[in-house]
């Protein structure tokens, strides 16, 4: 996956100084060293640190950690130790802490998330549980970090861009009406990439599974109404070249809901949208 442009990090701490750190700057002597730690209130799935390297290099601080991107960690866990110009180290406290805040609530919600459903998946004669995905519904200029959280946490990153694979949405079909020259105009103009469409009815899935999409997008539908799809296409010998995606106002709390449903993928854009921030501090110790 693309890693985030160390300018576009440099412009977040720009974003935090403005004109410049005025408190620092009237207390702090420019020659005093400082030495601080990063340390956890809560547990978690840990995600920003490379980031927050990147961040302590580019203003020449020294960075020591105690984890790596991916570890769980626990309530007064220190991931990060820190040490060079004090003025340097209150300069990019909030905007190293914001970026691992945010990027680790991502990756500990999709881990919450995948747990769900693996807990709620287990002792059923089925295959491997669905898989939790991302969606595009992240924060402009975001899209980098946020999906990276989310690979992180255990979870897929699904499309990063709208060149990546085709998705026919509902808003498409309202322009073109019919999923079957829906599918063989993409297939016609976009060779190599995988085709997926949304669904509205057991009709069109049985429609365009038959027309050779890749993927069906079940957007919005109760699991009930999932599991009718599913039961659908196997009687008609098309489950196995197709691949299904419930998505829709999905949450941790209603993951599990669609663990046995027969679907392939879950995404969720609360993973990105609505994942809570993991609590980390900064403590200068000298």
């Amino acid at each position: 996956m693309k890693k985030q442009n160390i300018t576009d990090l440099a412009n977040f701490i720009e974003e935090d100084l403005g004109r410049g750190d005025v408190t620092s700057e009237s207390l702090v002597p420019k020659t005093r060293e400082a030495h601080g730690t990063v340390c956890a209130a809560e547990a978690g799935i840990l995600a920003g640190l490379e980031e927050a390297a990147l961040l302590a290099a580019s203003v020449s601080l020294e960075i020591t950690t105690y984890a790596i991107d991916g570890d769980d960690f626990l309530p007064g866990h220190i991931v990060i130790e820190l040490t060079g110009a004090a003025r340097a180290v209150l300069g990019i406290e909030r905007t190293m802490l914001n970026v691992m805040s945010h990027m680790s609530g991502v990756a500990t919600t999709t881990h919450r998330a995948i747990t769900a459903v693996t807990e709620a998946h287990k002792g059923l004669h089925a295959d491997n549980p669905p898989r939790i995905t991302a969606t595009r519904k992240t924060l402009p200029g975001l899209r980098t970090l946020q999906k990276k959280a989310v690979v992180l946490g255990g979870g897929l990153p699904h499309r990063l861009d709208l060149a990546e694979a085709v998705l026919i949405k509902d808003n498409h079909l309202m322009i073109v009406t019919d999923v079957a020259s829906a599918i063989a105009r993409v297939r016609d103009q976009s060779e190599g990439l995988s085709i997926e469409i949304e669904v509205e009815s057991l009709s069109d899935a049985l429609t365009a599974a038959k027309a050779g999409a890749d993927c069906l997008l079940l957007d919005n539908f109760e699991p009930e109404g999932i599991v009718e799809i599913v039961s659908a296409l196997r009687s008609s010998g098309l489950r196995d070249a197709i691949s299904l995606e419930a998505s829709g106002g999905i949450t941790v709390d209603t993951v599990s809901l669609y663990a046995d449903t027969g679907v392939d993928f879950i995404s969720m854009g609360s993973l990105t949208m609505s994942a809570p921030h993991i609590d980390f501090s900064l403590h200068l110790t000298s």
